[in-house]
């Protein structure tokens, strides 16, 4: 199945598991807008998939609520762009109400923010902002990168207690792939998806993808890449990204967002307190994404851009290596 069919069965198995499951936002009651919620409103019917006005703070707002009663909402944002109309609800509101009330309240509620570049839609539509949640104390942090783990990722994160920034990529809901039966995921656990020995490359979302395209490639060139989904922004797999940096010993970081302040330099940082090794990242300049294709390029990462720095830095390597 592809991507959004995935997310919509796992939302679909957990709302007939536990009638607290409600969805709420804009055009969820015609399957959203990429039709992740295809079928739904239909099941469900409008009380528990609801659609609402739009004010992105009146949806996360009345989803606060609504978890601090006992329902489990499952909020829709169309793109994380959005979100930042409900910036306070988010920030100020579900992320430290369990906190400030010595957790008296708990706010176990969803937020799907999609990220990511959307092709020809330009700066307010295609931003990629993990960074900015990671940095919320309070907040789980989730960016699938397969349709199998858009279904598990979905699933554990509205079993979550906790407040979940959900981000699923804009450009990845037609993606097909398999969806194993009663496939699971745990929260904060990373995945290697190309072992490798010469050098890690750590990414989350669509980028994954890249990677893979560019490890192989490497492959031809004598380097060997293990690439890392990192699945979880917040919390990250520190100990599977050390452990695997420790057998190869270079770190490669790589993200959509913008390279200044992005999660990669967090990863980037911990490994090289840890262990004083190499490490490199590749982001977004920090520009914003342009509407025509020539601009909307500049701001991508590619696969062609991974496999340069990939090269760059296994030829660094050697050369220190023949210099010892």
């Amino acid at each position: 199945m592809n991507y959004a069919q995935a997310a919509c069965q796992a939302l679909a198995e957990a709302m007939r598991a536990d009638p607290r499951v409600v969805v709420l936002g804009e055009d969820v009651g015609r399957g959203g807008i990429f039709g992740q919620y295809r079928g739904l409103q239909q099941e469900f019917g409008a009380a528990r998939v609801i659609d609402t006005p739009i004010s992105e703070a009146t949806i996360v707002g009345a989803a606060v609520g609504m978890a601090l009663t006992g329902l489990r909402p499952v909020v829709e944002m169309r793109v994380v762009d959005f979100a930042l109309c409900a910036i306070d609800e988010i920030v100020n509101q579900a992320a430290k109400n369990r906190y400030m009330f010595g957790g008296q309240g708990r706010v176990p509620l969803v937020a799907r923010l999609p990220i990511g570049i959307w092709s020809a839609s330009a700066a307010q539509h295609s931003q990629s902002l993990e960074a900015w949640f990671a940095h919320i104390p309070g907040l789980v942090v989730v960016a699938p990168s397969t349709p199998a783990d858009n279904y598990a990722l979905l699933a554990a994160a509205i079993a979550c207690g906790d407040p979940v920034i959900y981000m699923e990529h804009k450009e990845l809901w037609a993606f097909e792939g398999e969806v194993p039966p009663l496939h699971t995921v745990v929260l904060g656990k990373a995945h290697v998806v190309r072992p490798g020995t010469g050098l890690t490359l750590v990414t989350w979302s669509k980028l994954v993808h890249a990677a893979l395209a560019a490890a192989e490639q490497a492959s031809k060139h004598d380097v060997s890449v293990e690439v890392i989904d990192l699945r979880s922004i917040w919390p990250w797999d520190r100990d599977l990204v050390l452990a695997s940096v420790a057998r190869t010993g270079r770190l490669l970081v790589a993200h959509e967002a913008v390279q200044a302040a992005g999660f990669g330099a967090e990863v980037a940082a911990t490994v090289a307190e840890e262990l004083g090794v190499p490490v490199r990242r590749v982001g977004a300049p920090r520009i914003p994404v342009g509407y025509s294709r020539t601009l909307e390029d500049m701001a991508r990462v590619s696969a062609d851009r991974l496999l340069q720095a990939l090269l760059q830095f296994a030829k660094s390597g050697a050369h220190r290596r023949s210099m010892a």
